[in-house]
């Protein structure tokens, strides 16, 4: 990554303690290379082999390091080979794997008897002075601890830590509504003025330059938005309003649904524009690129940048929301607790595109339910989202929040160019972020006999299905937001539509998707479930079989008898 456009640091040092042993595995188990070092050659990054007992080689070769790297701005490797002195760790016994190896090892020297025994040989240093040396610098040590426990030193803050200190730790109070996003309505101009432009000499492609025209008629005469003109103009009034905005994964300058456009590209010289960097003179940066095959290695990297400062909207895209399963160490690891473990705030925005459309068991699941499993202590915002207006929302409540938590979005696919899932530009221009929708579509409260609870994309499945049947006794009550769960606004609804009987709907086997989650939040509740049935893979990888199970699903959601799940089978 390091000679990467998106990843470039101005050249890294990389210092190897190479103690010669993985735990407990020898190297010559532990890799197919002469060195460990060896995979710097993919970069052309040299590497310097020094010997960790020769004190004054360790120092020249940090010194070589640090001097090629300012001058080159380049990577460059130190391969110090050293040893461990108790293996892996004090309470072991490491002469169980390696016995010769530590039996060299109990018998050599340590590094500054050897480096004091050098110097005594080369007249340089008497040992009496040696060892009056240690002696004064323990002392010295100790007088400094001693001093600081008695009167501590203020600590002066870095200018990095001043931004997030400008900010505080949540609370529960703080979920229980969202604050303000909206939008002013002249920045909202300034963006949609933008994004239907580009200079006269550049020429688009043909069907860039199409998407460029009707996008500027929905928006200019419709006012309406789709789901790639709602986050567009999130970005843009977030960069109006002076944040940068970073956005990195694979084929997300097109979005892999090819409905972004962020940057397009001269059809006869392939340069490129970037149609979010022209609305204003003193608006944030927008920086967009696509990523490397390597999801844990991206989605380390962007996590890292935002503990940088708190004031920049940060994202990560997958291709596909499974594709998450290469990054789940840096999730379980880090996305998930590092505020738990180290009080390291974080808002980094993770997009995993989400939905059963019949593309097989490695394109539908972004496995919603491993991130529920992993939220607890107001840690992550999971949601998923079924309005263009709703997701503008939560993107610009990421930097208008008073404190920082990461964003996991169950993205869309199909719902991107769905005809139903628009909004109005007066949308995004008042208003804030919707934890639960309501039924809009529904004679009276009293009247209705059935409440559909549901997420995300089958919503409009759900919706289709009640618009063609004229079914004005069931509700369809959309969960935007699953975690925070929004008990409130859950348990307004439940006491609203007091005469009905109550469904959770999926699209994913029950023994995925939300349904467990939302199980042990309403234990007490009677609350029927209708989904695929239990399954090992995510999804069929048949689509006349998706759509059998689809239709069937949304059938049993208007016909379900409480307190019996319905588990349908292919």
């Amino acid at each position: 990554m390091s000679k990467l456009d998106g990843y470039y640091t101005g050249g890294t040092i990389h210092f190897v303690i190479n103690n010669q042993i993985g735990f407990t595995t020898d190297f010559d188990d532990a890799r197919s290379s002469n060195y460990c070092t060896s995979v710097a050659s993919t970069i052309l990054a040299p590497v310097i082999h020094v010997n960790g007992d020769v004190v004054e080689a360790v120092v020249y070769a940090a010194e070589l390091a640090a001097e090629f790297r300012e001058k080159f701005n380049r990577d460059i490797y130190i391969d110090m080979v050293c040893y461990r002195k108790h293996g892996h760790n004090e309470g072991d016994d490491p002469k169980f794997t390696q016995p010769n190896l530590y039996s060299k090892i109990d018998k050599h020297p340590n590094p500054r008897d050897l480096y004091i025994n050098d110097l005594a040989e080369h007249g340089q240093l008497e040992k009496e002075m040696a060892e009056k040396m240690d002696k004064d610098f323990w002392k010295l040590l100790q007088d400094r601890l001693d001093s600081i426990k008695q009167k501590p030193l203020p600590y002066k803050y870095q200018e990095p830590e001043l931004e997030w200190k400008k900010l505080r730790k949540s609370t529960a109070k703080d979920f229980e509504s969202s604050p303000k996003t909206a939008a002013t309505k002249t920045n909202i101009n300034k963006v949609v003025k933008a994004l239907s432009k580009y200079p006269d000499d550049f020429k688009p492609l043909r069907k860039a330059d199409r998407l460029l025209r009707n996008m500027s008629k929905m928006l200019t005469e419709d006012k309406k938005i789709d789901w790639a003109a709602g986050e567009l103009l999130a970005y843009g009034t977030i960069l109006l309003e002076g944040h940068d905005v970073r956005m990195s994964g694979q084929d997300v300058k097109r979005g892999t649904f090819s409905h972004r456009h962020s940057v397009l590209y001269d059809e006869n010289n392939n340069s490129e524009y970037y149609r979010l960097n022209h609305l204003d003179n003193k608006q944030g940066k927008f920086r967009i690129f696509n990523s490397l095959l390597s999801e844990f290695a991206v989605l380390g990297f962007e996590f890292g940048y935002t503990l940088a400062g708190p004031n920049s909207l940060v994202i990560w895209e997958a291709q596909f929301g499974d594709f998450a399963n290469g990054a789940q160490t840096m999730i379980d690891q880090f996305v998930m607790s590092s505020e738990s473990k180290w009080q390291r705030m974080s808002g980094l925005v993770m997009l995993l595109p989400h939905g059963y459309e019949g593309q097989g068991p490695e394109h539908s699941s972004a496995r919603l339910e491993r991130f529920l499993q992993g939220c607890a202590e107001f840690n992550v915002t999971v949601a998923n989202i079924t309005s263009p207006a709703n997701f503008f929302h939560a993107i610009r409540r990421q930097l208008k929040r008073p404190f920082r938590k990461p964003l996991i979005v169950m993205s869309p696919k199909s719902l991107l160019r769905h005809p139903e899932c628009v909004s109005s530009i007066d949308d995004i221009s008042k208003g804030s972020f919707q934890e639960l929708i309501d039924d809009e579509n529904t004679v009276a409260a009293k009247k209705v006999t059935r409440v559909v609870f549901c997420s995300g994309k089958i919503y409009y499945d759900l919706l289709k299905y009640k618009k063609e049947n004229k079914r004005k006794d069931t509700a369809l009550v959309r969960i935007e937001q699953l975690y925070p769960l929004p008990f409130k606004q859950i348990d307004n609804i439940i006491a609203k539509y007091e005469n009905a009987e109550f469904a959770w709907v999926q699209e994913e086997p029950s023994n995925m998707g939300a349904w467990t989650y939302i199980l042990s939040c309403y234990r007490n509740k009677t609350l029927t479930l209708i989904s695929r049935k239990s399954s090992a893979s995510p999804a069929t990888g048949y689509k006349k079989i998706h759509l059998k199970e689809q239709a069937l699903i949304v059938e049993k959601a208007f016909h379900f008898e409480s307190k019996r799940n319905i588990n349908i089978k292919s």
